[in-house]
């Protein structure tokens, strides 16, 4: 299924050669708008889609450069909750001088200086996917309409990573 979303259009051009590709979920899932990233990176996994591995970093995705430096992927995808002021349940690429202006953090370490790291020493292209939490609901998970228009838009990521290489 070809999606024309400009969204995965870009995914889709990031990713098309990886034949060993990284999932990283982030985020503290003990915050509600914060857990969006790891959340994904669970439902992807469960697809257990060919040459994709899934990490969980929680909010401390440095913790993750030793698994990935082993695992040795093409690419790695970063899963996290950001404020791009879009509908909950939206996901978008977000670029390294967008990060701090739009990430719900968290982390231990920026995340930019994750990313800097993941392609300079373990040679990986690598690709911030933003989740827009509802930040009117801070106590609370995405609504049920929300949940599933981003279930629709984790499905459309599963099916770009299994098309890859096709």
């Amino acid at each position: 299924m070809q999606n024309t979303d400009p969204v995965f259009d870009t995914l889709r051009r990031r990713i098309e050669y990886a034949l060993r590709l990284a999932i990283v979920g982030i985020g503290d899932e003990l915050i509600p708008p914060d857990r969006l990233g790891m959340y994904s990176a669970r439902e992807i996994g469960q697809h257990h889609l060919p040459g994709v591995e899934v990490f969980l970093a929680a909010t401390v995705p440095e913790s993750v450069t030793g698994p990935l430096r082993r695992y040795r992927p093409d690419h790695v995808l970063f899963l996290d909750a950001a404020d791009m002021g879009a509908r909950p349940g939206t996901v978008a690429v977000i670029e390294p001088e967008q990060i701090h202006a739009s990430l719900v953090t968290t982390h231990v370490l920026p995340l930019s200086v994750v990313m800097d790291y993941v392609e300079q020493e373990i040679v990986a292209g690598v690709t911030l996917l933003g989740i827009q939490p509802d930040l009117t609901r801070a106590d609370k998970d995405l609504s049920d309409e929300d949940m599933a228009y981003l279930g629709r838009n984790l499905w459309l990521l599963s099916q770009i990573l299994l098309d890859r290489q096709a």
